[in-house]
């Protein structure tokens, strides 16, 4: 296995409908919205954009997304990643307990030149940073969905 080849898994847990959660996942575009670390989305067409993702460490990672399945009825949502990270990132939605489950896994080999160059030394630090982007990422989508359940409730 290639020293810059990485993989993650995250489990979550929401209040809120498996639909709204997918609504919200599937825009890639409005991700910087309520992701912090996702600094700028640009779409570049219906199923594809590019992301600009800073976590704590000082720098940039640039990936163009390509969405491969979008299946809302499945609660699964698989996207190809090209960039500075090369590879899959999927979230499975389910709906638990009055709310939805979320699995998000992902796999990539790392491109950034500095980041190959300094494998041994970064490996545990990306680590680390992708730990707080994702807590990062949990925190924001718990906020958008409870903004939108108290805007349905108003209405």
């Amino acid at each position: 296995m290639s020293l810059n080849r990485y993989r993650f898994r995250s489990v979550w847990h929401v209040d809120a409908s498996p639909a709204d959660v997918y609504e919200v996942l599937s825009d890639i575009a409005n991700y910087p919205v309520w992701w912090p670390e996702i600094r700028k989305a640009t779409k570049i067409d219906d199923e594809s954009g590019e992301l600009r993702c800073r976590s704590f460490l000082p720098f940039d990672l640039v990936v163009q997304v390509k969405h491969s399945i979008r299946n809302q009825q499945a609660g699964l949502l698989r996207a190809t990643l090209s960039g500075d990270l090369e590879g899959y990132a999927s979230w499975e939605i389910t709906g638990r307990d009055g709310g939805t489950d979320l699995v998000f896994d992902q796999e990539v080999v790392v491109n950034k030149v500095l980041l190959r160059r300094l494998v041994l030394i970064a490996k545990p630090f990306l680590r680390g940073n992708h730990d707080l982007m994702m807590r990062g990422g949990f925190k924001g989508l718990k906020q958008v969905l409870e903004a939108k359940t108290a805007s349905r409730r108003e209405s």
